[in-house]
């Protein structure tokens, strides 16, 4: 079977790695740089709380691939099973947390509640004001800017055909399956697997296929360097939008959240919005008080495809044989890319799916 994959984030990179071992002739397509969109402007956040409950199989299934990412690599992309810790603020989250933890259970998440003793006692240095936390001790992070351009060499080691900085001029389906027109030739596949990110939305709608996603961008920054104190990925329970951050091996703090997204223009590019870092950092602070003495170095945004019941489309096209889709990942896609990458090969080559994806079918907004 010949496959084309559009866009080479990392969805598309795992997606044609993942192909490729299941023995298919795939030719991956990117109109830039390997995982120069959404994927680099990721926290690298690796979490499965808070998640959409269904979506923890496919969750599920990612992290596994994490854990086996070096191996089936050949790379370190910096995965480290460092845990997940959410802080928590007020009874209201408690709450939050709480619920979905129980619900979760059925689903194969166990998380572990820590009282503010409990908290104040492992981690001294974090939220003197929270009231508790959950802690997901199998989760993690990795490096974003590693991740894509990773699955995307070693599925050409394994045959794959990558081609970046090649622009789509038009895609129609044929009696053979799918004629693709590039700036650098012409080319022709049984499958089309659109993961195009936040631009997958106007190759779903050539095919008669409305999805409602509107994009936006992050509002991400990093600190200069500092001691070493803080070892899981820190997030917060919340009603509004929480603040996150990680301690990088290298003593940098990076964080995010606590701020509304910004918009994005017509021309695809997202912007820092400046005057949103002091509410950022204020929240930042309120979880890790050493942060009040430290610089940010940089700050970056970057487009990400948010469709309007907050889940991602994927799975067959609803209209086209031959036509799959996996975009739209809201802003919390990171965590999920070798596992989607891995389902949708196995979508692609038998016609089936072990991890159930009926709730991401694009066939919902038809």
């Amino acid at each position: 079977m010949d496959v084309i994959v559009i866009g080479g984030g990392l969805m598309g990179s795992a997606a044609a790695f993942f192909l490729t071992r299941r023995g298919a002739r795939v030719r991956l397509i990117e109109r830039g740089y390997i995982g120069a969109g959404a994927t680099v402007a990721s926290f690298g956040n690796i979490r499965r709380s808070g998640r959409y409950l269904p979506q923890l199989p496919l969750a599920h299934r990612s992290l596994a691939l994490w854990h086996q990412a070096e191996a089936l690599l050949g790379r370190d992309v910096e995965f480290r099973a460092t845990g997940h810790l959410r802080l928590i603020f007020d009874e209201a989250s408690l709450a939050d947390m709480r619920r979905f933890a129980q619900d979760a259970v059925h689903w194969g998440l166990k998380l572990e509640e820590l009282s503010a003793a409990e908290l104040h006692h492992r981690y001294p240095i974090l939220g003197p004001t929270a009231i508790g936390a959950s802690f997901s001790p199998n989760d993690g992070s990795a490096n974003p800017r590693l991740a894509a351009p990773a699955f995307a060499s070693a599925a050409a080691r394994d045959g794959a055909e990558i081609l970046d900085h090649t622009t789509i001029t038009s895609i129609q389906r044929t009696e053979a399956g799918f004629t693709v027109e590039t700036t650098k030739g012409t080319y022709h596949a049984e499958a089309v697997l659109n993961c195009a990110g936040a631009w997958g939305r106007q190759i779903a709608a050539d095919f008669g296929e409305i999805v409602p996603l509107t994009m936006h961008g992050p509002q991400m920054g990093v600190t200069e360097p500092m001691p070493h104190h803080i070892l899981p990925v820190i997030g917060v329970w919340a009603q509004h939008h929480g603040a996150y951050f990680r301690q990088v091996e290298r003593g940098s703090i990076v964080f995010g959240g606590g701020v509304p997204r910004s918009d994005v223009g017509p021309d695809g590019y997202a912007k820092v919005q400046f005057d949103v870092l002091p509410e950022q950092l204020r929240q930042l602070v309120q979880i890790f008080p050493a942060l009040r003495d430290v610089a940010v170095i940089r700050q970056w945004s970057g487009c990400e495809g948010y469709v309007a019941n907050g889940l991602p489309v994927m799975g067959a096209s609803g209209t086209t044989q031959g036509l799959f889709h996996a975009f739209g990942f809201c802003g919390h896609g990171f965590q999920l890319g070798p596992g989607v990458g891995d389902a949708m090969a196995e979508l692609i080559t038998t016609g089936a799916c072990e991890t159930p994806l009926e709730a991401f079918s694009i066939s919902r907004f038809a």
